[in-house]
């Protein structure tokens, strides 16, 4: 459960009344329209989830996002794992989507049917073409925001066509600068249980990928990606043998230029010790910190459904339900972090109930205040993607810009797999699955996994997987050891869910689709939620008296 103190209104609607929820829920949608349905559209739905239960037992689902934070993440937002910290607004819960019961409208759809639809891709034509690029390339006007007849935002450029380094390659063999990571799932939403597949790239700016001649050279670029992988986990990281003495930076800090076998995390400025990149980023001097990214870093996320495999196990359709991408466009300091999150704590306390303020549109994206822009692509009633209007976009915001659980507004680069395992952890799913991954451990060292459940006493913040109940709980709620042991060794045991279960869960989905109900919430729910509160009380507290906290934060 994610509770925030600030919402979002744009700033063109500060003297206009919002919209009222309506139900027609139908209609197609103008991505131009800036009036807003769910002026609190950046707080997650999950952040309405009950965490006490009919018998009065209390449950934590709420660690995973508000927990000790690492700086320059300087919000360490412990506190909201004990109350619903919402303004006036916002206690009514806008996410009515979750009270729909759609049991009926889901046996009308065959598997048959659903898995024909998943399996045709909606990102590549028949020509392996792009073709949500080529409609941004000759752009439709209800797409054109400020009306200068192009595409100002990202247009797709991935091709999802992976080498055994996890780099994205054109259709002659050229580095798109997109690479693959393989991570450790965050808890409970993006598990395949829940409702959805995805993967996540990086690609750094041309500067990280040119040696000091201006010449594109792969180490130069493989080791500026290990080099942010240090910065942002905070954590020395083992690598493959690099010569320091051909770009004359002391990667591995042993105060010579040798065979470094590690990027070695030391940075303490005050005192003099700093880190560098190599290659034209360090010729340049690009901006470097601990925890930071450099600007210029982008990341392309896809949501996709959930496809069977020849073992009736699941995999990644070839249907994307979204594709989002984000930016860092401008550098801010440890400094601009501090006083951000002191200035938006003032906010809060000379006007409780004032709604805040995110700048941006459905073509540039929107900002969230800490240097990144965030935009995204989703299915329109045929299937087809299309960009997401300002509300839709607005869902980003809440996850990307004030809780304690990301580093440098992201959540996932500090998750990835390290050197030894599958090729050293840059690939795509595509080329290997979860299966066989061990439990990720909290930086305290407690399996992960298992504190989730143990904690939510369930598998998803809604607390309504029964299949993950079933699975690892008994009667009186304690956990099974024996399937506790088994997702030790294989995470796949939790967060894989059975066939029925994830071709069900598609439908749902597929339902919203139709509806293009997306502001009224996109969780792919079937029956309607029990778990979830439809109104908050002021001040209410989760009666969580005993926070989840790490010893030691840094992961």
């Amino acid at each position: 459960m994610k509770t925030f103190m600030f919402l979002a209104l744009p700033l063109l609607l500060l003297l206009v009344s919002c919209s009222n929820e309506t139900s027609d829920e139908s209609a197609i949608i103008d991505i131009k329209n800036r009036s807003l349905v769910n002026s609190a559209a950046n707080i997650p739905s999950q952040c309405y989830t009950k965490t006490e239960d009919e018998n009065g037992k209390v449950y934590n689902p709420c660690f995973n996002c508000h927990i000790s934070s690492v700086e320059p993440n300087f919000i360490d937002d412990v506190n909201l794992q004990e109350e619903y910290a919402f303004k006036e607004y916002a206690r009514k819960n806008h996410w009515t989507n979750l009270f729909k019961d759609r049991t009926k409208d889901v046996l009308k759809i065959s598997d048959e049917e659903i898995l024909e639809y998943i399996r045709e891709s909606n990102y590549f034509g028949s020509k392996n073409e792009f073709l949500l690029a080529e409609k941004l390339k000759n752009l439709p006007d209800e797409w054109d925001i400020d009306g200068d007849s192009k595409w100002d935002g990202y247009i797709p450029d991935c091709y999802y066509n992976f080498d055994n380094e996890g780099f994205d390659r054109g259709e002659s063999g050229e580095y798109t600068g997109w690479r693959a990571f393989g991570y450790y799932p965050f808890l409970g939403t993006f598990w395949p249980t829940n409702g959805s597949t995805d993967d996540v790239l990086i690609r750094l700016p041309i500067d990280f990928r040119i040696d000091v001649n201006g010449v594109f050279d792969l180490e130069v670029y493989k080791i500026n990606l290990l080099i942010v992988e240090t910065l942002i986990k905070q954590k020395s990281i083992k690598t493959f043998e690099i010569d320091e003495m051909k770009y004359g930076v002391d990667l591995d800090k042993d105060g010579n230029f040798s065979i470094a076998n590690q990027i070695t995390f030391d940075y303490d400025p005050r005192n003099g010790i700093d880190m560098y990149y190599v290659g034209m980023a360090n010729k340049k001097e690009h901006k470097i910190a601990a925890g930071l990214y450099p600007k210029g870093t982008e990341f392309l996320h896809a949501v996709y459904y959930i496809d069977i495999d020849d073992n009736n196990s699941i995999k990644m359709a070839s249907r994307m339900k979204e594709l989002r991408y984000a930016k860092k466009v401008s550098w801010a300091t440890y400094t601009n972090h501090k006083t951000l999150w002191l200035d938006e704590l003032k906010e809060a306390d000379v006007f409780p109930d004032r709604l805040e303020v995110f700048i941006g549109d459905a073509e540039r994206g929107i900002s969230n205040k800490r240097g990144w822009r965030y935009q995204g692509f989703i299915e329109d009633e045929h299937g087809e993607l299309r960009p997401q209007s300002y509300e839709e976009n607005l869902l980003c915001i809440g996850c990307h810009a004030n809780i304690g659980a990301i580093a440098d507004s992201t959540f996932v680069y500090q998750r990835k797999f390290e050197h030894d395992t599958f090729q050293n952890g840059w690939y795509h799913w595509s080329q290997k699955d979860l299966q066989g991954t061990k439990e990720p451990t909290t930086p305290d060292g407690r399996n992960e996994y298992s504190l989730y459940l143990k904690e939510n006493g369930a598998g998803d913040e809604f607390r309504e997987n029964d299949e993950v109940i079933e699975k690892f709980f008994n009667e009186d709620g304690s956990l099974k050891d024996i399937e506790l042991q088994k997702l030790n060794q294989d995470i796949t045991h939790l967060i894989f869910p059975t066939q029925q279960r994830a071709l069900n869960l598609n439908k749902a989905y597929k339902i919203i689709v139709n509806e293009q109900s997306f502001v009224y919430g996109r969780d792919a729910t079937i029956r309607p939620v029990k778990n979830v509160h439809k109104k908050l009380d002021f001040e209410q507290s989760t009666k969580i008296d005993n926070p989840i906290e790490y010893s030691n934060s840094k992961i």
